[in-house]
């Protein structure tokens, strides 16, 4: 089969294209079992004799396709389903799928990712290739599709998943949640979120309200405590806004689990927290406000190849240096200036373009990626930085891209070579000196 991404070289194919997952998942929380109905819509992309989709640590029962029954196996980390004569390029097909187990997350380089159980409930972590421990699919982000999902559990708990509520269903003790989310999302950012939550609106303090609804989600313990630490999200949504465009999605949600959490995780449109984030001082705003920024950079505008990821994390980690200037604390040129000096302490091994897998998630792709964003706006002057920034965010909504895409993005918009400006930033080990 095709391999779409060196990074996660097992997962994905280049061989059928999802445009749509409608999920159905029966989920018991004490013993932690899933029975899953999931329905793939999509189109065949070069002729085989089987297709593979991604299903980890969980058993298909019976695969139909377009209808009929095919034979199907796990081999591993996939789901391979044979074609009864041959999935011809170009045509339209629906995967029909039931599946069921004990749902938990996969091991690999980056740790624990996917499905997992919370001390009362569940968090998915799917970031990068995590999604398939929950639902079979084409887990690669250059792979986006619509989503509806829904998530039966005990009524006591609340279910969550990507886009908008549109309906909830009780009988018998149990609620079924059904969350339809019509902008395009990758597999990495489907999401499926249990806890015994209290859920409305986010208060806005002393902050002018935004016009984006903001939603919170959390234990009723939390609650109070969280609204006084996410007021503040009004003045931050209303700041990236002004700098980066419209928002792209209907509302933006938080959901604090019960448990704390090492780092925030993201999610379309809403990001998850530890109520260890819920704290008064820098690094905990600057996480907050870093989540919310990926909701341009990496969810609407999502890399295409993971060796781009400094494209949602260096834009998300300079959002964050955005907000402290506009929040009145360090400019993002002095916070610009401490970072560089700590990156030109560390060891000079990664390109920012190819850190390779073990290191993109590694904090110097985050700062340098924010560097080379604060070199570009040196050289362009903030007027066309910015038109940079939210054409970049337009033209691009619900879309993949890639490094070389925004180059020629940024030259057009500003008419300079740009290109050279940032050559060192992306393509060399060695930090060059900022302007």
């Amino acid at each position: 089969m095709s391999q779409l991404d060196a990074y996660t070289p097992t997962s994905g194919t280049a061989a059928v294209r999802i445009d749509h997952y409608d999920l159905h998942l029966d989920y018991k929380i004490n013993p932690n079992r899933l029975a899953g109905h999931a329905v793939l819509r999509g189109r065949v992309l070069e002729d085989a004799q089987a297709i593979e989709l991604d299903l980890i640590g969980l058993a298909a029962s019976r695969v139909l396709v377009n209808g009929r029954r095919h034979r199907f196996r796990m081999h591993r980390s996939k789901l391979v389903v044979r074609a009864q004569e041959c999935f011809a390029a170009g045509e339209e097909i629906t995967f029909d799928i039931h599946y069921s187990g004990n749902p938990g997350p996969a091991m690999g380089t980056w740790g624990d990712v996917g499905w997992e159980e919370l001390e009362d409930g569940v968090l998915v972590a799917g970031q990068p290739n995590g999604a398939a421990t929950w639902f079979p699919c084409n887990d690669h982000p250059s792979n986006k599709a619509t989503f509806r999902c829904t998530i039966l559990v005990e009524s006591e708990y609340m279910a969550i998943s990507n886009g908008e509520l549109v309906n909830t269903t009780r009988k018998a003790g149990r609620t079924a949640w059904t969350w339809e989310s019509a902008q395009p999302l990758t597999t990495y950012l489907a999401t499926v979120q249990i806890g015994q939550y209290r859920s409305g609106r986010v208060d806005s303090g002393s902050h002018p309200p935004s016009r984006v609804p903001l939603m919170l989600a959390c234990g009723e313990s939390q609650w109070q405590r969280a609204q006084g630490a996410l007021a503040k999200q009004h003045a931050m949504m209303d700041t990236f806004e002004s700098l980066f465009g419209d928002y792209p999605f209907g509302h933006y949600g938080v959901v604090v689990t019960d448990d704390p959490l090492e780092i925030p995780l993201e999610s379309q449109p809403l990001s998850i927290l530890g109520p260890n984030h819920l704290v008064d001082d820098w690094e905990a705003e600057r996480l907050v406000a870093h989540e919310l920024a990926h909701q341009w950079f990496g969810n609407s505008v999502t890399p295409a190849q993971w060796s781009d990821i400094w494209l949602n994390e260096g834009f998300a980690c300079y959002a964050e240096w955005l907000w402290s200037e506009a929040a009145g604390k360090d400019s993002a040129d002095e916070q610009a200036r401490a970072a560089h000096s700590r990156l030109a302490r560390e060891d000079q091994d990664i390109v920012l373009t190819d850190p390779g897998p073990e290191d993109m998630f590694d904090d110097r792709v985050y700062k340098r990626g924010a560097l080379a964003l604060h070199a570009l706006r040196s050289f362009t002057g903030d007027d066309d930085f910015f038109r940079i920034l939210r054409s970049w965010t337009e033209k691009n909504r619900f879309g993949t891209v890639s490094t070389d895409t925004f180059l020629i993005h940024a030259e057009n918009v500003c008419a300079r070579p740009v290109a050279d400006v940032l050559h060192g930033w992306l393509f060399e080990r060695e930090l060059p000196d900022l302007p």
